[in-house]
């Protein structure tokens, strides 16, 4: 029989090992914050007027969460912040955050970790744009009385204080890569919304009370990638048919794929489509091709105004940088013009979209001239040409035919004929006065040569339209902005801007999605409610994002005439540019 010594002997080499951080480490947080001013920024928000000194500052909280964060792939738990606060750093440090000695036993710790969890919370509560209370369940009735009281202004400016905090703690991240994105990146990113859970469960859109975490909301998916906006999808099938066979009045792509009770995440993705992020001839990664690397951020409920809530992020990208291109999926250019493509425009980014079913052919006109699939054309582009994409859809034409009418589309281009003022008007001028066909309402462009197409005006009992009548004119920001975009839909040019920007964000929604790392979607790596406590948790995962990125692609460059410490990803064969159609790649491109 073992003695009670021995027994303690063993019990205490079970025991968890102390973590020890150094001074040096602790010191490189503290610089990241400095450089981001976020100390300056919280601590007003949670100041002391009376009532006893704080055993915590903010500085030394934000560096708990920091440092937890880069040990346990961007999670943040306040236990385990609180545990590297007491007894994982220096005495000198812990002076400087104002934390006494506390014992390391039970007693102790948990009188630390209260006072770590009083501070996060109140920072929480400054911040918080919802006026609902989180941790139970309460009646609807009296959420929406909560809400109808609740002063629209100040929860307005709590958002606005949210915006900046959260996305200040992902800018921590990107520190060391400014001078590189500075001389590479020409400002292009891409915006989408990806799903993360929330740590509550979600009842049924007839329940009489509300989730623990009344801030989130239903995602639902059908197998057609629909939204339905609501949980209709979720109610019980239909009967099935007399015979047994399949539901009645069920179809395969209203059938849910997907349901998870959370927020959208709206990410800003930077990612420079000039580069194909192909490795050298050597085999290391091309040091100017910096990685995507998520920019800025903002959280709602799922599909609550994505218009809005893309605009926010996209305000908080760095002003050192250029603005570029900016691609978005469907979801995007089926917004009101009002609410997103003019204000991105205004912001200096140059809108990149596919089109819907619904979306293509002639989408709007000003002048006579016509908008198809996004681009300004002469009134009299010959209809195959204006058509091109709902043939092909319609199978009357195949993929290679589709190309060429893309293609004979460049000749029916409005030109510009200068910039475009401060505030979007741009004058243009027709095709043929830009030499680029004949037209016999302008005499003075016939006979140019048979390398120049011919158009044919249709008769009109009036005067022609002013597009055809005069030399140029100007086309205001507001027509067309929907769909409107500078690149021609479908060309090389058009597809290597597209593609490579959404599959960038497809891509790191992947990379911080996965399980062995930040694992995003699920809600047990944020646990603590609310749309302001999950969107600070959150941005310490995304800020992890971007280093492990980074570092990744660091290590895969070849310094100094060396070899790489480690190889880059490999790449999958991909589709040579200009093989595209809606309707897949050309057969053996």
């Amino acid at each position: 029989m073992t003695s009670r010594l021995e027994r303690h002997a063993s019990i205490s080499k079970l025991r968890a090992r102390r973590i020890v951080v150094d001074d040096n480490d602790v010191l490189e947080v503290l610089a990241d914050l400095d450089a981001e001013n976020l100390v300056s920024e919280i601590a007003p928000l949670v100041k002391q007027h009376t009532g006893r000194r704080r055993h915590l500052n903010v500085e030394g909280l934000l560096l708990g969460m920091c440092l937890c964060s880069a040990m346990h792939s961007g999670t943040v738990t306040l236990c385990t912040a609180a545990d590297l606060l007491a007894f994982g750093i220096s005495d000198t440090m812990r002076h400087r955050f104002g934390i006494p000695h506390y014992p390391d036993n039970d007693r102790g710790y948990e009188a630390f970790y209260a006072v770590v969890r009083r501070l996060f919370h109140n920072v929480i509560d400054a911040i918080d744009p919802s006026p609902l209370p989180k941790n139970h369940r309460i009646d609807i009735a009296y959420a929406a009385e909560l809400q109808a009281r609740a002063d629209k202004d100040l929860l307005d400016r709590k958002r606005t204080l949210l915006l900046r905090v959260s996305n200040k703690i992902l800018s921590m991240s990107l520190r060391h890569a400014h001078p590189l994105l500075e001389g590479t990146w020409d400002g292009s990113c891409v915006v989408d919304a990806t799903v993360i859970g929330t740590y509550a469960k979600g009842l049924a859109p007839d329940s009489d009370v509300t989730s623990t975490d009344p801030d989130g909301g239903w995602y639902v998916r059908t197998a057609g990638h629909e939204d339905p906006l609501a949980l209709r999808e979720l109610a019980p099938p239909p009967p099935k048919a007399k015979n047994g066979g399949k539901p009645v009045g069920k179809t395969k792509s209203k059938r849910v794929k997907k349901k998870l009770y959370g927020f959208d995440a709206t990410l800003i993705v930077a990612r420079d489509p000039q580069h194909d992020g192909a490795p050298l001839p050597d085999g290391s990664a091309d040091p100017a091709a910096i990685p995507a690397l998520i920019c800025a951020f903002s959280v709602e409920k799922p599909s609550r105004r994505p218009g809005q809530v893309a605009v926010e992020a996209l305000q908080r990208v760095d002003p050192r940088y250029p603005r570029g291109y900016l691609a978005g999926d469907r979801l995007y250019n089926d917004q009101r013009s009002e609410v997103f493509q003019l204000p991105i425009r205004a912001m200096g980014y140059l809108p990149v979209y596919d089109y819907a079913k619904d979306q293509l052919g002639v989408q709007d006109g000003i002048g006579g001239a016509q908008l198809v699939e996004g681009s300004w054309y002469c009134p009299s582009m010959p209809a195959p040409l204006v058509n091109a994409t709902i043939d092909l859809l319609a199978k009357r034409i195949d993929k290679t035919t589709w190309i060429e009418r893309i293609h004979a589309r460049t000749a029916h281009l409005l030109m510009p004929k200068e910039a475009a003022d401060p505030e979007g008007h741009r004058r243009m001028m027709c095709p043929a006065e830009a030499r680029r066909v004949q037209c016999p309402l302008k005499p003075r462009t016939m006979g140019a040569g048979i390398h120049l197409p011919l158009v044919d005006p249709a008769p009109s009992p009036t005067k022609p339209p002013p597009v055809c009548e005069q030399r140029s004119m100007t086309i205001p920001p507001q027509s067309g902005a929907s769909q409107w975009q500078p690149l021609q839909y479908g060309t090389k040019d058009w597809q290597r801007v597209y593609f490579r920007l959404r599959n960038s964000v497809e891509g790191i929604n992947g990379f911080g999605k996965d399980p062995l790392h930040e694992h995003i979607e699920s809600a047990g790596t944020r646990r603590i409610r609310g749309i302001a406590a999950q969107t600070i948790l959150l941005a310490f995962q995304l800020a992890h994002v971007n280093r492990r990125k980074l570092a990744g692609w660091a290590d895969a460059v070849a310094l100094n005439g060396e070899r790489p410490r480690r190889r880059p990803t490999r790449r999958r064969k991909t589709q040579p540019l200009g093989t595209w159609a809606p309707k897949g790649h050309l057969t053996g491109a």
